[in-house]
C-alpha cells in the first residue's frame, strides 16, 4: 500500500500492520489513545486532507465553506469549531492558531499530504502532562516519514475540474535521507460558483537515525486560493432563489499561506531518553465571508447596496520549542520512569483584523490589532510499576501566559496574564489475559483569544461596554477504560468519560467581540474495535455516544449546548491480498445536534458511504478508484440556526443555514513507485 516505511515489511498488508501498530498493551496510559499507521491511512478514501483525522475514533471532520478554509471538527460532545480543544501537530509544529482572525485554535490542515504520513498518535482527555493548550478533548500528533522504500509519482483526476499530482521520495544523502514531497492541486467542486481552489504544497525533510535516536530538519510550504460557497439560508433554497449548491455571495473566499521550519533531535541511552524540538512558522490569511447577507446593511443604511460581507485578516510569525528528559531507574523493587519537560511559544500578529467589505473591497475597519502572545510551560511526571499487574502515572503541569494587545480602538488595548497548574493521574491494572483497565483523572485548559482579555468596548459602535474574559479556562476530566484482545486478531477498547469546562467563553471573530456562555459538563461512552478476520479482510467499528449540557440551569434559554453531537460511528471493511485487487468500504454516521439551547431546533443526521477499489498492475504500479458519497445522499455537512436577511426581505428571519454534502464524486488515481 502507499507510504510503506523502511522499518516495516513491504509484505505486511494494511490489515496486519494496523493490528500490530495499535496493540498498545503495557504502553498506553488510557483506553482512548492509540496509533494510526500509514497503511491504515493508505487504505482509506479521503475527500479532504483534514479527514485523515477521522481515523481518530469518534472524531468527525466537516466543512461549512470553501475547502481552502480550515475544517470544522466534532468530538466528545464538542463542536470544536475549527480546532478549539483539540490540539494538532504536524512534524512537531503546532497547527492550532491562538488569537486567530477567524476562530480560536484555528486548525487548517490543507497543507497535509496524506501519502507522507508515517503515523498519527492520538490521545483524548486532559490526562497527559506533556499536552497543554487546546488538548482537553484530545490531541493528535502527525509525523511524516523519515524514509520511504520507493519514490512515488501519482496523478488523480475527477469531475468538476479536480486534478492532483504528487511527487515524493527519500533518496539517501550525506549519511541520511532526504524526504521530499511536491503537490499541485485544483478543484472547482459541485458548486454553482466554481471553487477554483488552487493549492501549491511542498515538504523537504532531512533526517538521520530514528525518532528516538536521531534528528530531522523539516521545511514545509503551502499556498492556497479559493472561492467559497458558504452555508446558505434554507428559505433561499426552498424558494428557488439559489440552488442547493448555490451561493448568495459569489465573491466570498480566501487566500492563505503557511511556511515552517522545524528541527527534532532525540538521544537514547541505556537509562535515559532526551528529546528536543524547535520550530518557526509564518502564516497569513485573508478570508471573505457573508453569513447574514443584508441584515446589518439594512439596519445601518436601509438599503442593501454593499451587503454584509466582511474580511478577516492576519499576518503571523510564531516560534517555539519543547525539550524533555526521561530517566529510567529502580526504587528498591519498583521500576520507575521520571520525566521532566519545558515548552515555550511566542506568537506575533501584525495585524489581526476585521473589516467591512463588498465584493472583496474594503469599505471600513471594525477593528485592527497588533498582538503578542507568549507562553511557557513546565511539566513533570513519574511512572511507577508497583507490581507486574499495576502501574501508576502521576504528573503536574504549570503554564504561564502573557498577552499584549495594541488595538485600533485605544480602549481595547492592554496587557493580561494568567497562570494555571494542572494535575494528572492514571492508574493502570493488568494485563490479565491480554486485558488492561485504566482509571484516569486530570485537569486541562484552553486559552482564550488575547483580544478578549483586554477588550472594554464593542468595536462595532465604539461605546457599548463589553466584559473581559479570563485568559485561561480550566477543564477537568475523568475516565474509566478497558483495552482487550478477547480473541486473536480482535482488539477492542471501551471508555466511559466525563469532562467539565469552567466556561465556554469564545471570541467571535465575525463580530470582534467576546461571547460568554455557562459552565458545561459532558460525559459519554466510546467503543473502538478492530478485527483482523483473515490475512485479506479486516473489520473496524468506532462507536461513540455523548451527553452535553450547561451546568447552570436557565429555564428561559435551556441547557443544551448548540452543535454538541450525541452519536457518531465510523465503520469499515478493508480488503487486501486478493491477488491484484484491494479495496475499502466505509460508513460514517454523524448524528443530529441541538442548534439552539432549548433544543427546539435540531440538525438532521447524515450517513455517508465511501468506496475504494484498486488494482495492482504490477508490484510498483496501481490504479485506484475512489467513490465518495456512494449512494448520493442529499444530506448536509453542517447546519446552523441564526437570523439573516435576504435582499428584498422586510425584516431579519431566523432560519436553518446549511452547507450541503458533496454529491456522489468519483476520482481515479494512478500511482507508480520507482
Amino acid at each position: 500500500m502507499n507510504g510503506v516505511g523502511a522499518h516495516e515489511s513491504a509484505e505486511l498488508s494494511a490489515v496486519e500492520v494496523r493490528a500490530k501498530a495499535e496493540n498498545l498493551e503495557g504502553i498506553a496510559t488510557s483506553g482512548s489513545e492509540g496509533l494510526v499507521s500509514s497503511q491504515r491511512l493508505a487504505a482509506v478514501p479521503i475527500l479532504r486532507p483534514g479527514e485523515a483525522l477521522e481515523m481518530v475514533p469518534g472524531l468527525i471532520v466537516t466543512q461549512h465553506a470553501g475547502d481552502g478554509k480550515a475544517n470544522q471538527y466534532f468530538l466528545r460532545g464538542f463542536n470544536l469549531d475549527h480546532g478549539t480543544d483539540f490540539a494538532t501537530t504536524v512534524g512537531g509544529v503546532p497547527v492550532n492558531m491562538p488569537t486567530h482572525a477567524h476562530g480560536q485554535g484555528y486548525t487548517d490542515l490543507n497543507f497535509l499530504i496524506p501519502e507522507l504520513i508515517e503515523r498519527i498518535r492520538f490521545r483524548k482527555g486532559p490526562y497527559f502532562a506533556e499536552e497543554g493548550d487546546f488538548s482537553s478533548a484530545g490531541a493528535a500528533h502527525i509525523d511524516y516519514f523519515r524514509r520511504m522504500d520507493l519514490s512515488l509519482a501519482q496523478v488523480t483526476l475527477g469531475k468538476n475540474g479536480y486534478g492532483r499530482s504528487l511527487l515524493a521520495g527519500s533518496p539517501e544523502w550525506g549519511g541520511g535521507n532526504l524526504l521530499y514531497g511536491l503537490e499541485l492541486f485544483h478543484n472547482d467542486g459541485p458548486w454553482e460558483a466554481p471553487e477554483n481552489f488552487r493549492k501549491f504544497n511542498g515538504v523537504l525533510r532531512y533526517s538521520q537515525g530514528t525518532r528516538n535516536d536521531g534528528f530531522s530538519l523539516t521545511g514545509m510550504a503551502y499556498r492556497g486560493k479559493w472561492t467559497s460557497t458558504d452555508q446558505v439560508a434554507q428559505r433561499a433554497i426552498d424558494s428557488g432563489l439559489v440552488g442547493r449548491f448555490g451561493t448568495l455571495d459569489p465573491t466570498a473566499g480566501g487566500e492563505t499561506s503557511r511556511y515552517s521550519l522545524s528541527g527534532e533531535w532525540a538521544k537514547r541511552r541505556a537509562n535515559a531518553q532526551t528529546k528536543a524540538n524547535v520550530w518557526w512558522l509564518q502564516s497569513s490569511l485573508d478570508l471573505w465571508s457573508n453569513f447574514q447577507y443584508c441584515l446589518n446593511d439594512y439596519a445601518n443604511s436601509g438599503t442593501c447596496d454593499t451587503g454584509d460581507q466582511f474580511k478577516q485578516r492576519e499576518r503571523r510569525q510564531a516560534g517555539g520549542f519543547a525539550v524533555s528528559h526521561a530517566m529510567f531507574d529502580r526504587w528498591g523493587a519498583f521500576e520507575v520512569e521520571n520525566s521532566i519537560g519545558l515548552q515555550g511559544r511566542a506568537d506575533q500578529l501584525n495585524p489581526v483584523g476585521l473589516y467591512a467589505t463588498s465584493a472583496r473591497q474594503t469599505i471600513g475597519t471594525v477593528r485592527e490589532d497588533k498582538v503578542t502572545q507568549l507562553s511557557l510551560s513546565l511539566w513533570a511526571q513519574n511512572q511507577t510499576r508497583w507490581t507486574e499487574w499495576f502501574r501508576s502515572i502521576q504528573g503536574l503541569r504549570a503554564d504561564a501566559f502573557d498577552f499584549e494587545v495594541d488595538s485600533s480602538l485605544t480602549a481595547n488595548s492592554g496587557k493580561a496574564s494568567d497562570q494555571m497548574v494542572t494535575p494528572k493521574l492514571s492508574l493502570i491494572f493488568g494485563p490479565w489475559r491480554k486485558t488492561e483497565l485504566y482509571l484516569n483523572y486530570g485537569h486541562g485548559f484552553h486559552s482564550n483569544d488575547a483580544r478578549g482579555t483586554t477588550i472594554k468596548i464593542d468595536p462595532a459602535d465604539g461605546t457599548t461596554p463589553v466584559p473581559r474574559v479570563k485568559p485561561l479556562v480550566r477543564t477537568k476530566g475523568y475516565e474509566v477504560g478497558v483495552r482487550s484482545e478477547p480473541v486473536a486478531g480482535w482488539q477492542s477498547t471501551f471508555s466511559l468519560w466525563q469532562l467539565d469546562v469552567a466556561s465556554e467563553l469564545l471570541f467571535v471573530g465575525d463580530a470582534g467581540t467576546t461571547e460568554a456562555s455557562r459552565p458545561s459538563r459532558r460525559h459519554g461512552v466510546e467503543w473502538t474495535n478492530f478485527y483482523s478476520v483473515a490475512d485479506w479482510l479486516a473489520v473496524d467499528a468506532d462507536l461513540a455516544w455523548s451527553h452535553a449540557r450547561f451546568r447552570e440551569r436557565d429555564p428561559a434559554a435551556g441547557d443544551h449546548i448548540p452543535g454538541a453531537v450525541a452519536t457518531t460511528a465510523n465503520i469499515g471493511l478493508t480488503l487486501d491480498h486478493l491477488g491484484p485487487w484491494f479495496g475499502a468500504l466505509r460508513l460514517r454516521y454523524f448524528g443530529p445536534r441541538p442548534l439552539v439551547e432549548d433544543n427546539s431546533v435540531r440538525s438532521g443526521s447524515s450517513a455517508l458511504t465511501n468506496l475504494r477499489a484498486g488494482y495492482k498492475i504490477d508490484k510498483r504500479t496501481q490504479v485506484t478508484l475512489d467513490v465518495y458519497n456512494l449512494f448520493d445522499r442529499k444530506v448536509n455537512d453542517i447546519e446552523y440556526w441564526y437570523d439573516s436577511q435576504l435582499r428584498g426581505e422586510a425584516a431579519p428571519t431566523y432560519d436553518r443555514h446549511i452547507h450541503p454534502t458533496e454529491p456522489r464524486t468519483l476520482r481515479l488515481s494512478i500511482s507508480h513507485r520507482f
